[in-house]
C-alpha cells in the first residue's frame, strides 16, 4: 500500500478529483487506482482567500509493482506502508470466578465494557448516575433553574462528562497499537458520522454522542453484560491486600475479583474512599481558568476570511507564555457552542463548553486555562488538588449567587466593578448567569496572566481582546487533580483494582479515555479466560 501526504485540492472538489490527483502524483492512469482511503483531511487556510483541503491517503494499485513505482521517485511525499489493524490479545488461562466489574460508564468504562462483552466476559457496569435519556432531562431541568441533582448532572451519568461537551475526538496520544482508529471505527459503527475517521479535528456533538453511548450500552446488554444505574460504589471489601467485593450506596455487595475504576475526574468522594482504604493516590497538575465568548462570525473572518458553509464554524487554538513563566492556552474550544453550568456539588459551581453536532450557536467559546500544580495548593496532601478546586468553585458559586458568574473582558482587564451592561456580544449560556467580579475569583496573579494572554492572542486572532467579549468561570474540571498509580499490568496498589481513564489520570478527553478503556480490557483479557456460558444470567438492570 502506498501512503501519499500533502495532496491539496480546492473546496468543492469531488472524490474523482482526489483519485485524479493521486494518479498524477504517482505518474499512473486513474484506472490503476484500485482502492483509496482517506487517512487524514485538514484545512489549509494560510493563503486566504485561497483555501484548500490537504489530504493524506492510502492507495492500493492494480497491475503495478508499488515498491518499484516508488523507487522511480515520481512522488516525494509517497511511501510504502503496511496496514496494522487493531488486534485484541488472546485470552489468558486464569479463571474468573465472578464477572469483571466496571465502575463508571464514561468513554473509558463503556469501551472497556464493550470489548469485554464482545469477548465473552459478560461484564457488570455500575453507574452512580442515571441513563443518558433521564440524565438529559435532569440536566435540562437544572439549566432552566431547577435544583442540582448531585448524582445526575453534567459530570455524572451514562456517557460521562464528555456527553455534555463539544464531543471533540482528537488526541495527542501516540497510537502505535491502533486503538485510536479502533475507537473512531466503533463510534461510527454506533452512529457517528464516518468523517470522524479522517478529519483532522473530528467532533461528534452532544446530541449525537447521547445516541451513540445508548447504542453501546444496548450491545453490551445483548452480549450478556449487565448495567446498573444509580449504583454508586461507596466502599471496597478487601482481604489480604486483594479486592474481594464492592459495596454500593444502598448496602448491597457485589463480589469482584477484577474491577475497573473508570470513575471520571469529578468523583471526589470516591477518591476519598480509596485513600481511606489505603489505595495509593498522588496529586497531579491540572489547569484552571475562565471561558471566553466571541461572535463565531469574528472567528470565521480571522481563520477563513469569512463564513464558509462547506467548512462550518471555524475553530482556533492559541497558546502563550506569560512574563511570570506561567503558560496560558485555549482548551476545549467550542465553535458555535454554549458555556454551560457543569456543577456537580451543592454550593459549588464550575463551567464547561458544549456544542451540538451542527455547531449552530451564535458564539465561539473556549476555556483559557493556566496550569497549576501541588506547589499552588494550600493543602499538600494527596487530595490537595481536589480541595483547591472546591475552594475556587465555592467562590464562583458565591460570586454569582448560585448562577454562572460572568464579566465583560474590558471590566476584567481594567479591574473595575462589572458595568452590568452587555456590548455587541450576546451571551450563549446553558444555565442562569449573573455579572460578577472575576478577578476576585481568580486572584491577582492568575488574573494578570489571563489579561496578558488575551492581549497576546489579539495578535493571533483580530478582535480576541475586544472589550465586550464575555468571560465566565470557573473552568476547574479540565482534568483529574489525582493520579492513581498502576503497574505494568494496569493494577493499582490494591490487587484486582484497575484504574482507568481520565479520573485515574491516564487520559485527557473522550478518545484517549476510550483508548485507555480498551487498554485495560486487554489486560483483563490477557490474564483471564472468558466466563463459561450461563443461560440463567440476567442481562439488563436499569
Amino acid at each position: 500500500m502506498i501512503r501519499i501526504s500533502q495532496l491539496k485540492l480546492p473546496l468543492g472538489h469531488s472524490r474523482q478529483d482526489l483519485v485524479r490527483k493521486v494518479a498524477r502524483a504517482l505518474g499512473i492512469r486513474e484506472r490503476q487506482v484500485e482502492q483509496l482511503s482517506i487517512l487524514r483531511q485538514s484545512v489549509d487556510a494560510r493563503k486566504k482567500p485561497e483555501i484548500f483541503y490537504s489530504y493524506t491517503v492510502d492507495v492500493k494499485l492494480k497491475g503495478a509493482d508499488e515498491a518499484k513505482l516508488l523507487r522511480r521517485g515520481a512522488c516525494r511525499n509517497a511511501s510504502l506502508v503496511s496496514e496494522k489493524p487493531y488486534r485484541c490479545p488472546e485470552s489468558g488461562k486464569d479463571c474468573l470466578l465472578t464477572p469483571p466489574v466496571i465502575i463508571g460508564t464514561g468513554p473509558a468504562g463503556l469501551f472497556c465494557g464493550l470489548l469485554l462483552a464482545r469477548k465473552g466476559y459478560r461484564p457488570i457496569l455500575l453507574e452512580r448516575g442515571r441513563d443518558v435519556d433521564r440524565r438529559t432531562q435532569d440536566v435540562k431541568r437544572f439549566w432552566e433553574g431547577g435544583p442540582l441533582d448531585p448524582s445526575s448532572n453534567v459530570q455524572f451519568g451514562e456517557g460521562g462528562a464528555g456527553t455534555f461537551s463539544d464531543g471533540k475526538l482528537n488526541t495527542l496520544v501516540k497510537d502505535t497499537s491502533g486503538r485510536n482508529r479502533e475507537v473512531l471505527r466503533i463510534l461510527t459503527q454506533f452512529g457517528a458520522d464516518p468523517s470522524i475517521r479522517y478529519e483532522s479535528r473530528p467532533h461528534i456533538g452532544t446530541d449525537v454522542l447521547s445516541r451513540v453511548v445508548k447504542a453501546i450500552r444496548q450491545e453490551i446488554l445483548s452480549l450478556g453484560g449487565q448495567v446498573y444505574f444509580e449504583s454508586q460504589v461507596t466502599d471496597l471489601r478487601v482481604e489480604e491486600g486483594r479486592l474481594k467485593g464492592l459495596v454500593l450506596e444502598k448496602g448491597e455487595e457485589i463480589p469482584a475479583q477484577a474491577a475497573v475504576l473508570a470513575i471520571g475526574h469529578s468523583a471526589r468522594d470516591t477518591f476519598s474512599m480509596l485513600l481511606k482504604q489505603g489505595v495509593k493516590l498522588e496529586p497531579k497538575p491540572f489547569a484552571v481558568g475562565l471561558r471566553i465568548q466571541h461572535p463565531q462570525s469574528m472567528i470565521d473572518e480571522s481563520q477563513y476570511g469569512g463564513t464558509i458553509r462547506e467548512l462550518g464554524p471555524a475553530p482556533y487554538k492559541v497558546t502563550w507564555k506569560s512574563a511570570s513563566g506561567r503558560g496560558i492556552y485555549s482548551f476545549c474550544m467550542c465553535p458555535g457552542g454554549y458555556v454551560v453550568n457543569a456543577s456537580s456539588e451543592p454550593g459549588r459551581l464550575a463551567v464547561n463548553g458544549m456544542s451540538y453536532h451542527g455547531r449552530a450557536g451564535e458564539n465561539a467559546n473556549s476555556a483559557l486555562i493556566i496550569t497549576v500544580g501541588p506547589e499552588d495548593f494550600p493543602d499538600q496532601t494527596e487530595l490537595g488538588g481536589v480541595k483547591f478546586q472546591r475552594l475556587l468553585e465555592e467562590k464562583a458559586y458565591q460570586l454569582g449567587g448560585g448562577k454562572i458568574p460572568a464579566e465583560l473582558y474590558g471590566d476584567f482587564k481594567a479591574g473595575r466593578s462589572p458595568s452590568g451592561a452587555l456590548g455587541e456580544v450576546v451571551p450563549q449560556f446553558k444555565g442562569q448567569w449573573a455579572f460578577a467580579d472575576l478577578r476576585e475569583l481568580l486572584g491577582e496573579e492568575l488574573s494578570e496572566v489571563m489579561v496578558e494572554g488575551i492581549e497576546a492572542f489579539e495578535h493571533m486572532i483580530r478582535g480576541f481582546s475586544r472589550e465586550d467579549a464575555i468571560l465566565a468561570g470557573i473552568e476547574s474540571r479540565t482534568s483529574s487533580p489525582v493520579r492513581i498509580p498502576r503497574d505494568e499490568h494496569g493494577e493499582s496498589s490494591l490487587k484486582g483494582l484497575f484504574p482507568c481513564g481520565e479520573g485515574a489520570g491516564y487520559a485527557g478527553g473522550i478518545t484517549s479515555a476510550a483508548m485507555d478503556g480498551l487498554k485495560i480490557a486487554e489486560e483483563i483479557i490477557r490474564r483471564y479466560r472468558p466466563l463459561p456460558k450461563d443461560k440463567t444470567q440476567k442481562k439488563e438492570v436499569e
